[in-house]
């Protein structure tokens, strides 16, 4: 599906180092590039939030609310598009609309027409292409290095956003104080075009995900929806990044609020204090590995949350610049480690057949979260003053470290294993029905030893999460009233070519695992009989006499 990265340099850093990606000439081309694009975006937000500053707080973090937004919208259809269609298309397309969006930006800024609205408004386009580019970059990490470089991959790519972070909110600061808010639109504007040239000369396959043809964009996004309602590892992580992310959006939020009104400082100040929660974000980077050997994911989550609650009081009460720039470092370590937590957990617990729509629900959750609750943190602020709504961020954090205890991310033995497993064969029936045909009914007969009943229905309990995460729109059990030891299982799947699907790329280890556990529970010798049934309410399909039950090895 993809093709060989260029040739590395002739002394590659070795295979093991944190910098051996970046020896693919692609990915180091593409790195480089992002790098020069996201110190472009931070110091577009920076100049973005500066020309509002006059205005109302809740107007101010709008901005933060426009740039998020676009992910609520957009990212359950983005990870659709990223997981069927051709990937250097759409981040091609999404490069050279964000390119025309912010050519437009910097002429009505040039031009002194750049109105509240406009802003918001321009802003927010901006943030529909990064949410239809976020699923389809992430899904092309394998593509772009040797499998086992995408871990160096992901932290490269962390150190990416947090260098820019670093330096981007500081540059602007100061290029927004000596020649206006035009000029850093304008040097984000020209940013684009790296990534642009690079996608151009990428000669990459123009390829199609298996049966994308046959599936629908709803039936898509519900396919994802399902997996994650289905997946308990996942519904995990996106809980503990909604419990963490209203109140370390505060953050983000609040901050050029209480530069210009608390520290009293100007937009070269404020990207200074950017700059420092970039550098804390820098630093958290190389402290990460070893706080997550010493602490443990949940440690660090706990801790995490406690250091940015601690941060909030802090410029909730002082009024020094200095003290401000020193506790914004401990924020960027704490934002950082969280995150990059999240994330990691993330990516390991999701199967490669749906791994940009999971992700793409992931960032609905963090982009999304933010999104929302900046408005009411501005909001606040205008009632009451900045001190309530950052204490009240603080307290929300202090609540999320607390409830690590009680919803912890999931151990060791109950990490979800995503390595795909073709152990199903394909059915053999006596006609090749359409891809649309459905839907279709699977039975499977199970014929359970004596005393193992119980048992059998609990471990049933975790094969239908599993047909229901692949597939499967309805699912029971059923025990015959006058044979105990016969359990019947049936579920539905949409059409053929979504069962198809379950058989060749969306069960996992984890999914045989289960179906393993259930059938060492079956009376010796003994095998589960499978049939497939189609919807015959228009007419049969085939003679009902010649569609024959498979006495398969267990795999519907």
């Amino acid at each position: 599906m993809s093709t060989a990265p260029p040739s590395p340099s002739s002394q590659p850093p070795k295979p093991d180092s944190a910098w051996a990606p970046l020896a693919a000439r692609l990915f180091r081309a593409l790195w480089i590039t992002q790098l020069v694009s996201n110190i472009g975006s931070w110091m577009q937000m920076v100049g973005a939030q500066w020309l509002l500053i006059g205005h109302d707080a809740a107007l101010v973090t709008l901005v933060q609310t426009a740039s998020s937004l676009p992910v609520v919208l957009l990212a359950l259809p983005s990870g659709v598009v990223a997981d069927r269609y051709d990937r250097r298309g759409v981040l091609l397309t999404a490069q050279l609309a964000m390119l025309a969006v912010s050519g437009v930006l910097t002429a009505l800024a040039f031009a002194d027409a750049l109105t509240p609205m406009l802003l918001l408004v321009l802003t927010f386009l901006l943030g529909c292409g990064s949410a239809l580019m976020g699923p389809a970059w992430q899904a092309i990490q394998p593509e772009l290095v040797e499998r086992r470089q995408l871990g160096q991959a992901a932290a490269l790519g962390g150190l990416n956003m947090n260098l820019a972070r670093a330096v981007g909110p500081a540059v602007g600061g100061v290029v927004v104080a000596a020649a206006g808010a035009g000029w850093v639109f304008a040097f984000n504007a020209a940013s684009y075009l790296g990534i642009a040239v690079v996608l151009m000369l990428w000669r990459r396959p123009r390829t199609v995900a298996p049966g994308a043809g046959h599936e629908k964009l709803l039936s898509s996004i519900d396919a994802g929806r399902r997996y994650v309602r289905h997946a308990p590892d996942v519904r995990r992580v996106l809980l503990r990044m909604a419990l963490f992310i209203p109140g370390g959006g505060a953050l983000w939020a609040l901050l050029p609020l209480v530069a210009s009104r608390s520290l009293h400082l100007g937009s070269g100040g404020y990207g200074v204090l950017l700059g420092a929660v970039g550098a804390g974000a820098v630093a958290g980077a190389f402290v990460l590995p070893r706080s997550n050997r010493v602490l443990g994911a949940n440690g660090t989550l706990c801790g995490g949350a406690l250091i940015l609650a601690s941060v909030l009081v802090v410029l909730a009460t002082v009024r020094v610049p200095w003290l401000g720039a020193v506790a914004l470092l401990f924020a960027g370590l704490a934002w950082i480690g969280v995150l990059s937590t999240l994330n990691a957990a993330m990516q390991t617990r999701l199967p490669g057949w749906v791994r940009a729509r999971g992700l793409a629900v992931y960032l609905l959750v963090f982009q999304g979260g933010q999104a929302l609750v900046a408005p009411l943190w501005g909001a606040l602020a205008d009632r009451l003053g900045l001190a309530v709504p950052l204490l009240a961020g603080s307290t929300l954090l202090l609540l999320s470290a607390i409830s690590v205890r009680r919803w912890p991310l999931l151990g060791a033995k109950g990490v979800d294993d995503p390595s795909p497993s073709e152990h199903w064969p394909v059915p053999p029936l006596v006609f090749e029905p359409g891809p649309t045909a459905g839907p279709v009914l699977i039975t499977v007969s199970y014929r359970v030893a004596p005393g193992n009943e119980t048992a059998f229905s609990d471990c049933m309990d975790h094969v239908a999460r599993s047909r229901r995460r692949t597939g499967a729109l309805t699912w029971g059990l059923y025990q015959d009233g006058q044979d105990p030891g016969h359990f019947i299982e049936n579920y539905l799947v949409a059409s053929w070519s979504e069962h198809l699907a379950q058989h060749s790329d969306r069960l996992t280890g984890t999914d045989r695992r289960y179906e393993e556990r259930a059938r060492r529970l079956l009376v010796p010798g003994t095998r589960p009989e499978v049939t497939h049934a189609f919807d015959a309410s228009s007419g049969p399909v085939v003679p009902a006499t010649t569609h024959p039950s498979w006495k398969g090895d267990g795999a519907p």
